[in-house]
C-alpha cells in the first residue's frame, strides 16, 4: 500500500478485514480507469523510487506480481475468484474470504490438539489438566473443553478421582 499510495491526495488509506472479504482503499493517480485483470493490465509504477527501495530491501517483488498472485490464489484460499482491483481516483481492492475456511481451520486445530491429548495420555495417563495445558501451551479451559469432547465421543474416561486417578483411553491409535 505504501508503494501504490498517491501522496499528494489526503484520502486516508484503509485496510479493513470483514467477515466475508478484505478491502483496501488507497489514494490513487490512475494510469487507466476501471477493473484491472491479470490478462490485460500493464504494471505502472506510481512511486518508482519507493518501489525500488522496497525491492532492494527485499520487501517487494516484480511490479504486477501482487495482482497476479491475488487472482491466482484467491480461488484456492477463499473458494471464490470474485476479486476486484478497481483503478479509479481511489484504488479499491476487494478480496473475498470464505467464512467456512476459518471455521475449518479452527476445527482442524482442535482435532489436532485432541489427538495430541490422546497421545500424551497414552504415554502418561495420570497427567492433570494443568500439565496438559503446559505441554500444549494452551489455556486450561481449552483442555477442559477438549477433554469433554473426548469423553462425549467415548474416546477417554476418568478412572478414580481428579487427584490420584488416571485416564483410560477407549480408542486405538
Amino acid at each position: 500500500m505504501l508503494i501504490h499510495r498517491e501522496y499528494t491526495n489526503a484520502f486516508p488509506t484503509s485496510f479493513i478485514i470483514y467477515k466475508d472479504k478484505v478491502e483496501t482503499k488507497n489514494a490513487n493517480r490512475p494510469h487507466l480507469y476501471g477493473q484491472l485483470l491479470p490478462d490485460t493490465f500493464e504494471p505502472f509504477p506510481k512511486n518508482p523510487h519507493l518501489a525500488q527501495l522496497f525491492s532492494q530491501l527485499g520487501r517487494s517483488e516484480e511490479l504486477g506480481t501482487g495482482l497476479r498472485n491475488v487472482f491466482k490464489y484467491s480461488k484456492a484460499y477463499s473458494g471464490s475468484d470474485k476479486v476486484l482491483f478497481l483503478e479509479e481516483d481511489i484504488f479499491i481492492v476487494n478480496v473475498p474470504l470464505m467464512v467456512d475456511v476459518t471455521e475449518n481451520v479452527t476445527e482442524n486445530v482442535t482435532e489436532n490438539r485432541m489427538k495430541q491429548i490422546l497421545l500424551l495420555l497414552r504415554m502418561n495417563p495420570t497427567l492433570s489438566f494443568e500439565e496438559l495445558s503446559d505441554q500444549l501451551k494452551v489455556a486450561r479451559m481449552t483442555i477442559y473443553r477438549d477433554i469433554e469432547k473426548l469423553k462425549n465421543k467415548n474416546q477417554i474416561r476418568r478412572i478414580g478421582p481428579d487427584k490420584g486417578g488416571y485416564w483410560e483411553i477407549l480408542t486405538h491409535p
